[in-house]
């Protein structure tokens, strides 16, 4: 029965109080007798109540569901047979809540935008930090003769570079626009890829890239964060036996590898920092080198003679492995062929096993035709500028087929992947009218291609060149391979230690061009301004009139920050 506890408890106290009873009739803490019928009418009665008042509840939940339905419906457009079912005016819902759904959407991306820009500023600010405490190491053009602290590294993480396949590319020219390319090609065939770079144009992140785009901030930091404990070990070891720690690339190339790793990637394409046999990246067992056209630079590292440069280029042919060859001076392709020879790779020569057959200019970019070991690729669109962006796609397609196992590609994904390739800083235009290039070109040899290209790939009736270059390149030989296709040239001042002063600069540029064809402005948009300034001054129109900003990646990459461009 129910409440009989409840009243139980209280009959004793009232037992007290009332006539004596016998105990036979009453024992303490029993239901009088005569109480029992009204308590069970009680509880008829109260169970009646509770009834009558769940019936009376469900209207209200009933009618709460279906206006949640009918908020609901709003979304697409209030629906009559909902708002039917519920009592009260709801006409105006439609229009209110649409309004109100737009206001509350609205909040929502504006609060939603403004935490993704606060966490955003958070990595980009730690990314910076990152940066900073990794340039503090020897700097990346430093290289010095031993793999050890970049083995030890990548040991204790578990060689992640070795979880991947891996195309491996060096030279002096060509090689970064090279690299690109190959990536662009193999994305093209559904390949997972991941990138390395060097230097960055603008932002650190371009270096290390995965399935094309930069790594993002926040893998960045991760990756960092992984490595920094066994980078600092290794640092400590070393400190105790030669005084050393890792370089600059030798930590960037560490984050490389484990970053694909962690992703992860199907393949790497990896680009040597600076010479080949002891470069930070020569650690990889690649299936595929390539070796694009050997010049003279980096004398004070890589040796002073194309023989000296060509043995630390050659370096990175691994046993079996197939080297994909650009043309070569002769000097330098006889020690690619002694070292290749003597690890048992195959070579593949561009003019003989591979070559551009056919090429025409076009809108944007030029047309090709190339032969490979596998087949022909006709009618292939480069969106680059230049004869050796031609050869530099001969290059990559043959790597890939190497890569690929030898067989032709399919045609289709060729022509997308080339279409898809970008080589930033190098030849690229920024603005128009008046046309405004920039191109890292360093070395006589790139200056030499950069005059050529521009005389090939531009009707100008006037060009102006504007100039920086670092102390340790040969800036005559550079000025003098550029003065035929140059008007007039702009000396300015490129930020870094390693910059040149302009004066110095200047001076040597007045024995190139003559003294009525130099200016210097430091600062480099005002040199680019006066560039402009000096190629419109003529009869000649805006459009045909050109401005060429070359010298180095640091002076490329710091025109394209100033416009505003990312790479």
């Amino acid at each position: 029965m129910t409440g009989e506890s409840f009243f139980a408890h209280h009959s004793h106290d009232e037992a007290e109080q009332a006539a004596p009873a016998s105990q036979e009739e009453q024992r303490p803490g029993t239901i009088p007798a005569d109480l029992i019928p009204y308590l069970e009418e009680a509880d008829r009665v109260d169970e009646e109540d509770f009834d009558n008042e769940s019936a009376d509840s469900e209207p209200d939940e009933r009618d709460l569901a279906l206006e949640a339905l009918a908020l609901n419906s709003m979304l697409l457009g209030p629906d009559p047979s909902i708002l039917a079912e519920l009592e009260g005016d709801y006409s105006q819902w439609g229009e209110d809540w649409e309004e109100e759904l737009a206001e509350r959407r609205a909040e929502d991306a504006h609060r939603e935008a403004l935490t993704d820009a606060a966490h955003s500023a958070r990595m980009e600010a730690r990314v910076e930090e990152i940066y900073q405490e990794i340039i503090a190491r020897v700097p990346e053009h430093q290289v010095q003769p031993t793999l050890d602290r970049v083995k030890e590294t990548l040991d204790i993480l578990g060689d992640p570079q070795n979880s991947y396949p891996s195309v491996h590319i060096t030279g002096t020219n060509g090689k970064t626009s090279t690299t690109r390319m190959i990536d662009a090609l193999l994305a093209a065939s559904g390949v997972r890829t991941g990138r390395f770079t060097s230097p960055h144009l603008v932002d650190v992140r371009e270096r290390i890239t995965i399935e094309q785009e930069s790594i993002s901030a926040e893998e960045f930091v991760r990756t960092w964060d992984d490595i920094a404990p066994y980078i600092e070990m290794v640092d400590r070891a070393h400190a105790e036996t030669d005084g050393t720690r890792l370089s600059f690339f030798e930590v960037f190339t560490v984050m490389a590898f484990a970053a694909f790793a962690d992703h992860p990637v199907d393949a790497a394409v990896v680009e040597v920092g600076m010479g080949g046999r002891w470069d930070a990246t020569n650690v990889i067992d690649a299936g595929v080198s390539v070796i694009m056209p050997i010049a003279i630079d980096h004398e004070k590292w890589l040796g002073s003679t194309i023989r000296e440069i060509a043995e630390e280029k050659a370096g990175i042919i691994k046993p079996g492995q197939i080297v994909i060859v650009a043309r070569q001076e002769e000097e330098a392709l006889r020690v690619i062929e002694e070292r290749a020879a003597s690890v048992d790779a195959i070579v593949r020569l561009e003019g003989r096993d591979f070559e551009v057959l056919d090429r025409q200019l076009g809108v944007g970019g030029q047309m090709i035709t190339v032969r490979t070991p596998a087949a022909v690729y006709e009618d292939v669109f480069v969106p680059l500028f230049g004869s050796y962006q031609a050869n530099n796609a001969a290059a990559a397609i043959a790597a890939v087929e190497a890569f690929m196992g030898g067989r032709a590609l399919d045609a289709r994904l060729v022509e997308a992947g080339m279409l898809a390739a970008t080589s930033p800083g190098r030849l690229q235009v920024v603005r128009h009218s008046p046309t405004i290039i920039v191109d890292a070109a360093h070395n006589p040899a790139g200056a030499h291609t950069l005059g050529e290209s521009i005389s090939e790939a531009f009707d100008f009736e006037r060009i102006v060149g504007v100039y920086s270059g670092m102390g340790d390149k040969d800036i005559e030989g550079v000025l003098g391979e550029v003065e035929p296709y140059l008007d007039s040239l702009v000396v300015t001042q490129m930020p870094g230690v390693r910059a040149k002063p302009a004066e110095e600069i200047a001076e040597i540029a007045r024995d190139v061009f003559g003294e009525d064809r130099v200016e210097v402005h430091e600062d480099i948009l005002e040199a680019i301004a006066a560039a402009v300034n000096l190629g419109e001054a003529g009869d000649e129109s805006a459009p045909a009139t050109g401005v060429v900003v070359f010298g180095s990646v640091l002076l490329a990459g710091e025109v394209l920050r100033l416009m505003g461009i990312r790479p």
